[in-house]
């Protein structure tokens, strides 16, 4: 008995070294959402991201859509070890940070898009922030679609709009690449017009009459604040012009060409914003520069003006200084109206002086 437990003992730890690991499995904390839809349809059953895929592939027909929110790279490994997603996108997706691109690994085409959001603000002397981000990251291939979200927004309406719209859904995962880079261009839009009436006020404040006083020290902050927003915009536009004319030019194995036609016209409205963008910043400086004027020729103005009033002053101080000299032979030291005349003269000087400097447009 006791060589019959022996073999045992060995035999078992032999099995289990055998043994497949099992596959690591993304955590629902992580797992937003996560659907299969098949001939434009979302199938009504729950199923975890890998048996979503299973059902997929063991079919042959249809796609799975995974939403993800901030994953870890422990949260992320099962999923791209599953899916054979490449180790540097899969680095990118999880760190986040990274600049608008399209780039392809093998059968998997990995999107990088810059969100934006205006965020509501006290109004131009405000210094809070004027444009909030955020990253979708979009791992696209032949029958799945993954979504990695950073920040704060959210794919929900999207989602249900395009399973409203299943004759959109039936092309395929490209169908929602395609919808996520409208939904994030439409955003920039929305926020080209809100930062459009910032910048309007700003104007309105920096050459309005009521900006004569002294608070242009706040306008040139608000000034700087704004075009560092708008620095941040252009980051996010600039970059995905390229990407998007591919997606809309270039032919892909990934992408219907019946979706790629859509791709023209977010194109399209990415350059416009563009111009709005570069528009925005050549506005921003003309602005700053003519604020920095308005201040210039303030501050010479106050410099005139106590300059003016430093001449009139000169004048009896230097007939003060004059007669406040201990001689015993003076003009009109001893005369009894002496010091009446000197005052008349001195303050006849001081108004003449005066209504020079008035002249000249100095007071």
């Amino acid at each position: 008995m006791s060589m019959i437990r022996d073999l045992r003992a060995v035999v078992r730890p032999a099995r289990r070294r055998n043994h497949p690991s099992p596959v690591k499995h993304t955590p629902s904390s992580a797992v937003v959402d996560c659907a299969v839809y098949r001939d434009g349809r979302r199938l009504s059953e729950h199923r975890t991201p890998f048996e979503a895929l299973r059902k997929v592939r063991d079919g042959g027909e249809g796609f799975v859509w995974i939403g993800l929110h901030e994953p870890t790279q422990a949260e992320f490994a099962g999923l791209a070890e599953r899916f054979g997603l490449h180790p540097l996108a899969v680095e990118d997706a999880v760190h986040a940070h990274q600049r608008p691109k399209l780039e392809r690994y093998d059968d998997v085409l990995f999107t990088v898009f810059k969100t934006l959001r205006y965020v509501e603000h006290g109004g131009p002397a405000s210094n809070s922030e004027v444009v909030g981000t955020g990253e979708i990251m979009v791992f696209t291939g032949a029958d799945f679609v993954i979504t990695v979200r950073h920040g704060r927004g959210s794919l929900r309406s999207l989602r249900h709009r395009l399973e409203s719209q299943p004759e959109l859904l039936v092309k395929g995962p490209s169908a929602v690449l395609h919808a996520i880079a409208d939904q994030v261009v439409d955003s920039y839009l929305a926020v080209t017009d809100a930062v459009q009436d910032d910048i309007d006020d700003v104007e309105i404040k920096v050459f309005s009459e009521s900006s004569s006083s002294g608070r242009r020290g706040t306008d040139a902050g608000r000034i700087y604040q704004l075009k560092r927003e708008v620095l941040e915009f252009k980051r996010a536009v600039s970059p995905l012009l390229r990407p998007m004319q591919q997606l809309s030019e270039r032919p892909m194995r990934l992408v219907d060409p019946k979706i790629q036609a859509y791709f023209r016209d977010v194109a399209d409205h990415l350059a416009r914003v563009n111009e709005h963008v570069l528009a925005f910043d050549e506005l921003l400086n003309s602005i700053l520069q003519a604020n920095l004027a308005q201040v210039t020729v303030a501050q010479n103005a106050d410099m005139r003006k106590i300059s003016a009033w430093v001449a009139i002053i000169a004048v009896p101080t230097m007939v003060c200084g004059i007669y406040g000299m201990n001689f015993d032979h003076m003009p009109e030291l001893r005369w009894r109206y002496g010091y009446p005349m000197v005052l008349a003269v001195t303050a006849s000087i001081c108004l003449a002086i005066h209504r020079g400097f008035r002249r000249n447009g100095w007071l």
